[in-house]
């Protein structure tokens, strides 16, 4: 094993009826004055909403503030909007009843209540730091994203359709009822499933080699989610399944998976401007990507696409060249069974122009003033290539 740091403080609360804690938990971390972020839809029409909420002012927390109306790939106007009512309402705890757009918007309200002289975008730039934030807590409701237990967050601005992740505290605790994930809608649900794989592959495909017991978790970690997805599409109501979904979706995010490496997330950065100029749904947007990627840069370590392609999808005929592009063919292929794009007009944006190409390219390295990425770095010319190859 190469050296890391790893810490994850978020208390998990996982199973039926885990929700029922909530009161106590809040009350742990100090919160006494909280601020409520949701959604909309499938925490309405489950009861959730009206539960989590029945059981905060059942245990006397008289001072809520509910905000509902967070959208997926979270918005950098409604969280000023929410920091504005959480400072008003002096809030010192933030709970996330949803996903994680819910949470990532929690995450950014509880640094703006706690910073109120900064401007959240310009901590998501870098152009400063913020010293502190409010306490969040996270009733999950998707598996999918892992923001429940990971330390960043992104935003939206839709003034200038940028996407950015930014480096934040993880949650306090987060609780995990399965029960609840089987309530989301069929789409959001594979594009979850996506997305917890892609935080895997993300931190798999490293030039880093000697981390044994990494790739065994990773591996093993794909190889779960790709059969329960199975059993899942066939049975929507499958709770072992999903149970088993849910947990990978937060070991996933929290690092466990890629520790003694680096974090390439090469599909994020490319993925993270489809969708904040096109408003896809961010799982779909990295599907899109990956395998245009691939095909890129596997040159730049093939034994490392061959050990993927072996312990995956049990490839093991061909030279290591053969091996690792059929990994990718396998992968792209579970990615369509799964329901999820593998190309622009499968995500619904049909065939982009090349000066549009152009554009996207220049979001991603800044006007081709920087790489981005650590397994291949990639310069404009490099995510133009990789752009050209997804746009059919």
């Amino acid at each position: 094993m190469h050296s890391f740091e790893y810490f994850c403080p978020t208390e998990i609360i996982f199973g039926q009826g885990a929700e029922n804690c909530v009161a106590e938990k809040i009350r742990k971390h100090g919160g006494n004055r909280v601020m409520i972020l949701y959604g909309g839809g499938s925490v309405v029409k489950s009861g959730l909403l009206s539960k989590v909420e029945e059981l905060l002012k059942a245990a006397c927390f008289a001072d809520l503030k509910i905000l509902g109306g967070v959208k997926p790939n979270p918005r950098l106007d409604f969280a000023r909007m929410a920091i504005r009512e959480a400072l008003a309402a002096r809030i010192n705890f933030v709970l996330a009843v949803g996903g994680g757009s819910v949470i990532d918007t929690a995450k950014a309200v509880a640094l703006g209540a706690a910073n109120p002289d900064l401007d959240i975008w310009d901590y998501w730039t870098k152009k400063i730091n913020a010293e502190k934030s409010l306490p969040v807590g996270v009733v999950l409701t998707i598996a999918a994203a892992g923001s429940e237990t990971s330390d960043s967050a992104v935003l939206t601005n839709e003034a200038n359709g940028k996407k950015m992740g930014a480096i934040t505290p993880r949650p306090a605790f987060a609780i995990m009822n399965p029960e609840f994930a089987l309530t989301v809608p069929h789409y959001p649900m594979i594009c979850g499933i996506a997305d917890i794989i892609m935080h895997t592959l993300e931190r798999y495909f490293s030039k880093i080699e000697g981390n044994e017991f990494t790739d065994m978790v990773a591996e093993s970690l794909i190889k779960n989610v790709m059969a329960q997805s199975k059993s899942l599409l066939k049975n929507p109501k499958d709770l072992h399944a999903m149970s088993e979904i849910m947990w990978c979706g937060s070991v996933s995010h929290t690092g466990f998976t890629g520790l003694g490496r680096d974090r390439d997330f090469s599909a994020h950065k490319l993925g993270h401007e489809l969708s904040g100029r096109y408003d896809v749904a961010h799982g779909a947007s990295l599907t899109t990507v990956w395998a245009s990627w691939a095909r890129t840069v596997y040159t730049v370590k093939p034994e490392r696409f061959a050990n993927f392609a072996e312990k995956i999808f049990g490839i093991t005929d061909g030279t290591i060249d053969e091996r690792a592009r059929a990994g990718i063919d396998a992968m792209e292929n579970y990615f369509r069974e799964l329901g999820t794009p593998t190309n622009f007009s499968e995500l619904g944006i049909g065939v982009q122009s090349d000066d549009e190409l152009k554009f996207l390219a220049d979001m991603v390295t800044s006007g081709g003033t920087k790489k981005v990425a650590t397994f291949q770095p990639m310069d404009r010319d490099l995510v133009l290539k990789i752009y050209r190859k997804a746009n059919h």
